[in-house]
């Protein structure tokens, strides 16, 4: 009877494991000066060696010869074991025996001691599948276990193991076995079946394993089954994936920019069956192995997904800069994680395509970047320094963002060549102007004090370089101040603004807030800086800010009448007397 390769090749002893010396040469060690410990957890990615090394354990602490701590294979404890007759060692599936009453019946048989063997090993693969009361129940026998009696846990997921097991075993991580060693592990098991493997197809096979040995026996199992030479074409003949030559063939029109042509090759692999999270995941692999092949090019191969072989990952990747393959990536993850919640999954996946053909699309500032490194490409094979582009693209740009646009032409009108021929990014529509609307950039000239009336007394001459300082309990120098102070806070600070009253008297500014609120919302360092500052701009001099709870005093008569006076002086036809 026929046996697959990943059995019939399982590690026998500690030497014979691949990838994991950390692990084995100290169990090794354990087993030869008899110190192994009750409990032990497996943690690591599938097809790393956990069961294979918690079965050669067990073999290893029963054997009645070890050599070095690995177990000799040969007497009958070892043979009983490896042949599964001896029910001492019992392997369970934690996915099936997830229940509390498992556990309290294994609980209880294992107080026996062992018929066979030294020791009774109990393997409990998946360990993480067992429920809460189960996991309550192993707690008691796994801290305190009888002499005769070993636990050897394995698990993928250990964040789902609860801490007090944790507590109770001797951790070992199980790290993802590096393609090289995966590949020489084929080489050498296919020389030992009589299997024609290549060089180039035991690489191919080992980025396809992705750290898992079991994996790449199981690969190479179902690519022998074909017959012939097993090289890298083979390879993906008979693993299916020579449908990774669409997935080639669209990114290449996803590089020209060909929407329509990557929109028709979508269809066709829809059309074909093709799930289109599933096309999208595939681009985002090949977009990583680009990714990696450029910014990685000399220790990156190992990190290669491996569906690619290197003429095509060559001629996708020859001119495409990295940025825009991170653009691509990016994109790409956002428009599988989406795809969960999507509503028409077709559909996000062409809106996926549009915008990774043209960038402009995005609506951010990638669109603009494109625009530019696509102008300098165009002005270096047209002979112009790429720094002249950029300059001559520099006014186009802003006065695209800030200028509204032109009226049409006449009829008949020449039209005036674009800056480029990408169509302008998308402009929100200006907000139109309410009437009685603040104005918050406000000319110095008007923050200054008015002219006085010829009635009032001439004002002393101001000194060169000095603005005269406002007049005490002058109303309108203070709501002047205010609505400038306004143009550089929050919103939610321009109201409560609005309620206060100010007053300057010589270099002290005293604003009064209305009640406690108003008072704690603009006490604090963003408002004071504006007030101190442009009070000191509109004053000519440093002046120093009090805040006060209450109602400002009133203005006596005679300061009413000055700034009534003050007021009718800036119109020709008024005069107050």
């Amino acid at each position: 009877m026929y046996q697959a390769l990943y059995r019939k090749w399982r590690p026998r002893t500690f030497s014979d494991v691949i990838g994991q010396s950390h692990i084995t040469e100290t169990l090794q060690k354990q087993v030869a000066e008899g110190r192994t410990s009750h409990a032990y957890l497996f943690t690591g990615t599938r097809g790393t060696g956990k069961t294979t090394c918690a079965k050669i354990l067990a073999k290893a602490v029963n054997c009645e010869a070890p050599v070095n701590g690995d177990p000799c294979c040969r007497c009958p404890a070892c043979l009983g074991i490896e042949n599964g007759n001896f029910l001492d060692v019992l392997e369970l599936d934690a996915a099936s025996n997830n229940g509390v009453d498992q556990v309290r019946a294994l609980r209880d048989e294992a107080v026996y001691a062992p018929a066979n063997v030294k020791k009774r090993v109990y393997i409990v693969d998946e360990v993480h599948m067992l429920s809460t009361p189960a996991f309550n129940a192993l707690l008691k026998i796994l801290e305190e276990p009888p002499e005769h009696l070993m636990f050897i846990l394995a698990t993928t997921e250990l964040h789902k193991v609860p801490a007090t097991i944790l507590s109770r075993c001797q951790r070992f991580s199980f790290k993802r076995i590096m393609p090289r060693d995966i590949a020489g592990r084929l080489e050498y098991v296919a020389k030992q079946e009589g299997i024609g493997l290549t060089a180039d197809g035991a690489e191919l096979l080992s980025r396809l394993a992705d750290g898992a040995l079991r994996d790449g026996l199981s690969l190479l199992d179902q690519c022998a089954a074909a017959g012939g030479t097993v090289d890298s074409r083979s390879v993906l003949d008979a693993l299916g994936l020579a449908g990774n030559l669409q997935t080639a063939q669209l990114l290449e029109r996803v590089l020209a920019r060909d929407a329509k042509a990557a929109l028709l090759l979508l269809n066709q692999l829809y059309a074909g069956g093709k799930d289109v999270g599933a096309v999208l995941g595939e681009l985002s692999t090949l977009v990583r192995d680009l990714l990696l092949r450029r910014t990685a090019p000399e220790g990156g191969a190992a990190l290669l997904s491996g569906g690619y072989d290197d003429a095509t990952l060559d001629r996708l990747g020859k001119e495409t800069s990295a940025a825009r393959l991170i653009y691509l990536a990016t994109m790409l993850q956002k428009a599988g994680a989406d795809l969960y919640y999507s509503a028409n999954r077709r559909t996000d996946a062409e809106l996926c395509l549009l915008r990774l053909c043209d960038e402009s699309l995005s609506g951010d500032l990638t669109a603009l970047e494109a625009r530019i490194r696509r102008l300098e490409d165009r002005a270096a094979r047209g002979g112009i320094a790429p720094e002249t582009a950029v300059q001559k693209a520099a006014p186009a740009v802003q006065a695209e963002t800030a200028a509204p646009k032109a009226a049409p032409a006449a009829p008949g009108a020449p039209e005036e060549a674009p800056p480029w021929d990408e169509p302008p990014l998308p402009e929100e529509p200006p907000m139109p102007e309410e009437p009685g609307a603040r104005v918050f950039d406000v000319p110095e000239d008007r923050m200054a004090p008015a002219v006085p009336a010829a009635s009032a007394p001439a004002a002393p001459p101001e000194e060169p370089g000095k603005k005269a300082a406002p007049a005490a309990g002058d109303s309108a120098w203070w709501r002047t101040l205010a609505e400038t102070c306004k143009g550089r806070l929050p919103v939610m600070y321009r109201a409560f603004l609005d309620m206060c009253a100010g007053q300057l008297e010589g270099d002290v500014l005293t604003v009064w807030a209305p009640d406690e609120i108003t008072y704690g919302r603009l006490d604090n360092d963003r408002v004071r800086t504006a007030l101190l500052e442009e009070a000191a701009r509109s004053a000519g001099t440093p002046v120093r800010l009090v805040l006060k709870v209450g109602e400002a005093p009133k203005a006596a008569p005679q300061e009413n009448l000055k700034n009534l006076l003050k007021f009718g002086s800036q119109f020709d036809n008024i005069e107050i007397k």
